[in-house]
């Protein structure tokens, strides 16, 4: 995959996964797309493990169901960054 179609799916996916989870999360555009490709790499190895029983690191691509899996993951990967900050602010 591209340069330019990982930063649009990072966009895309970064974007509606803090709009769908609840509460604020900070950051401004380029967090968002950090955010989505990570959670296009969590969804897509995600993916694999549950079709091929072997994790690998893969990522989703920029279709339909890849912006969903690359949603998925970047949800997940929002509660693991609160959860995380959340035992260090304690």
């Amino acid at each position: 995959m591209s340069i330019i179609a990982w930063i649009v799916l990072g966009l895309i996916a970064g974007a509606l996964a803090k709009a769908i989870y609840p509460g604020h999360q900070g950051g401004g555009i380029l967090s968002t797309i950090v955010l989505g490709i990570v959670g296009a790499v969590i969804g897509g190895s995600l993916a694999t493990l549950l079709n091929t029983g072997t994790l690998a690191i893969t990522s989703a691509s920029l279709t339909i169901p890849g912006v969903i899996l690359a949603i998925i993951g970047a949800i997940i990967a929002i509660f693991i960054w609160e959860k995380l900050a959340r035992s260090r602010r304690i």
